[in-house]
């Protein structure tokens, strides 16, 4: 499966984005994408998650708080994150790296994912 990046240039050392399909790619950067597919308050909302996502350097920098909640998921999703919207949907992204980094106890290094892979805009409740 191809995937998009789109790499904010404005400044140095920001997280790396990319999308798991080229149509959720489309979604998030053509006018009017958002709002046709996940509706106005959603749009506003996933708007700024991406804002927030665009300017850390790394996902540690993502507040685990409200409004973007940071999480890591379990079950049928381990290794997959997430950050809140509109309840009950989340934007759930997973680490772009050929090999995640690791702490030595095995867990996900966050000071060490500098790229991310959005996967979709979901309820999985």
């Amino acid at each position: 499966m191809e995937t998009i990046t789109y790499q904010v240039t404005f400044k140095c050392n920001v997280m790396r984005i990319s999308f798991r399909t080229r149509k959720l790619e489309k979604r998030f950067t053509k006018p009017g994408g958002l709002r046709r597919a996940y509706g106005p308050r959603n749009e506003d909302a996933i708007k700024a998650r991406f804002i927030v996502l665009n300017k850390v350097q790394n996902l540690s920098e993502v507040p685990t708080n409200h409004p973007e909640r940071r999480h890591q998921l379990k079950g049928n999703r381990k290794g997959k994150f997430a950050v809140d919207l509109v309840h009950p949907y989340r934007l759930i992204f997973e680490p772009d790296h050929e090999s995640v980094p690791r702490k030595d106890d095995g867990g996900i290094d966050l000071n060490r994912i500098t790229a991310i892979k959005i996967l979709d805009v979901v309820d999985y409740h």
